[in-house]
Parts: structure tokens; sequence; C-alpha cells
């Protein structure tokens, strides 16, 4: 059965955008270094941080996001960056027309769209991006691990990692510690 990975880029104080939806720095380790992430893609990181994205990249199979998410990349025109399948969390149907070759699943409800993923991912990773939908899914016990890229960067304010959890969850200590390049890159199992 696939792992469930809620992961995504962190200030250190929590955020992953600022109330405007914009990342200021969080994303600049993805052009400070001289290894290609990606072929082709422009993302040059540091080898520490190559060594540790590639095969976590290369593992996922599908991807569950928000509607919001969704909206603001246009879904990556039907190209996702990483795995082969989305599943997008929405009350909103497809838009019509919108790349109809592509992989992308519309579902109304957290729960439905992990089943879908993991369906979809077989026994690849499913990721789920961080914030409201991420939140949710860590909330209903959905998650297996968490991975967080700690950039050091102070918000003070913005879209939280998890979104609007309320409760406290307890995590495993990180299984995975890395430092690269303006960047330290976290992997904590959730503890059942």
């Amino acid at each position: 059965m696939s792992t469930v990975v809620m992961h995504n880029v962190v200030s250190v104080d929590g955020f992953i955008a600022d109330a405007n939806d914009e990342i200021g720095p969080l994303f600049d380790w993805y052009f400070n270094g001289d290894v290609d992430l990606v072929d082709g893609g422009g993302i040059k990181v540091s080898r520490t941080s190559a060594d540790y994205v590639r095969p976590l990249w290369a593992n996922i199979g599908s991807m569950v996001i928000g509607r919001h998410l969704f909206d603001m990349t246009n879904g990556w025109d039907g190209s996702p960056p990483t795995g082969e399948h989305v599943v997008v969390v929405s009350h909103r149907p497809k838009p019509d027309g919108w790349h109809p070759e592509a992989s992308y699943h519309f579902v109304d409800d957290v729960t439905q769209a992990i089943a879908k993923a993991r369906e979809l991912a077989g026994e690849r990773t499913v990721a789920v991006a961080a914030g409201e939908v991420g939140g949710q899914a860590f909330g209903l016990g959905l998650v297996d691990e968490v991975a967080m890229d700690v950039v050091p960067v102070v918000f003070g304010s913005g879209k939280r990692y998890f979104g609007s959890v309320d409760a406290q969850h307890l995590l495993e200590d990180p299984h995975v510690v890395i430092q690269g390049d303006r960047v330290l890159h976290l992997l904590y199992r959730v503890r059942r």
C-alpha cells in the first residue's frame, strides 16, 4: 500500500506563503545550486538537496491538492510537477475543456481524495500538499509522514503549513534530517 506524505516548503515559523499567497524567498533554494533537479526544468539545487529530493519525487505516483492551488497554478497545464495523477479537492468540477488527456480527478471530500490518490498511486507515494487540504487529511489521520523543506525566513503570518488544524498531534522524531544550501529537509512519521 502507498504511503501518504504531506509535503511543502515552509518558513521556520510554519508558513507556506504569506497572506497574499506570495512565497517570497521560500523557493530560492531551488535556484542556488549547480545540480539540475529535473531535466531541462531550470531548477538547480545543491548536490545534497538533489540526492534527497530526486528519489522522493521519483516515487510519487499521485498528488492531492486543493482547488486554490489548482487555480493558482492552472493545474500546471495538465502536467504535474511530480507523479502522473492529481486529485483535486473541490466542490466545483474540472473546468470545461481543460486538458482532457490529463489524469486529474476532482472530488469534493478529503477522505475520498486520499482513497482515489492511493488507488491511482498503487505502491508509490501519495503526496498531499500542505495547507488547508493537507491539514484536513492530517487531522483525519490519513497522513503517514510529514515532509518539510524548512527555509530560514520568518513570515510572521500567512498560510499555515497545517492549515487550520487546531488539535495536538504527535510526530515521531525525524528519521531524515538533511542540511542543504539555505534549506533543511525534515521527514517525520506520524505517531499512531
